[in-house]
């Protein structure tokens, strides 16, 4: 006895065409999210490059008006730019590239007149402590141990080395307290 079927074959081949067209749709901007696309789990290491010569805020804060070129130097080291087509003017470029970060860059320009500093200008450095702390951001390490033993830690810790007994023979023959002489190879080869 034949079966009734409530819906017709061309019903069902438009619900079945409709749900592969739905699905086509929203296929690869669901991929494209991250969360469901396996490449987006691995991200390959980048190491931090750091280029040029770090100026703090300390350092900006020696320069006086008035001084020679080598005393700018010994502040600020060797200028990244001395161009000689400008030979008035050292330029201090510092870009940071870290994975994740945008890249950050600061730019500053010393000015001379002759052999003398006239001016000096730039974007608003950062402090030394204000550099690291950026530095070691991701390298945040927990409670650092104490490394000098109070004096009761030391009376305590000989009281419990003395009150530990010794075993074996050397008990019985008196040389408990001796240390036992451990024989190490020679750190250089016999020369022949």
């Amino acid at each position: 006895m034949p079966a009734n079927h409530r819906y017709g074959v061309p019903t069902v081949f438009i619900l079945l065409a409709c749900t592969v067209l739905a699905s086509c749709s929203s296929g690869p901007s669901s991929l494209s999210r991250g969360s469901t696309n396996p490449v987006s789990w691995v991200t390959p290491y980048k190491i931090d490059v750091i280029q040029g010569n770090f100026i703090s805020s300390e350092q900006v804060g020696q320069l006086r008006p008035g001084q020679s070129r080598d005393e700018v130097k010994a502040v600020l080291g060797t200028p990244l730019m001395a161009s000689v087509f400008h030979a008035d003017r050292w330029d201090y470029v510092f870009t940071l590239n870290r994975q994740g970060l945008a890249p950050q860059s600061f730019k500053y320009t010393v000015y001379f007149k002759g052999d003398q500093l006239e001016r000096f200008e730039g974007d608003a450095m950062p402090s030394e402590v204000e550099f690291i702390a950026k530095l070691d951001s991701k390298h945040k390490l927990g409670k650092v141990p104490v490394l000098e033993a109070t004096e009761e830690q030391l009376k305590s810790a000989e009281k419990s080395s003395a009150a530990k007994p010794a075993s074996g023979d050397g008990a019985a023959n008196g040389t408990a307290g001796a240390a036992v002489m451990a024989s190490y190879p020679p750190l250089e080869s016999p020369k022949q």
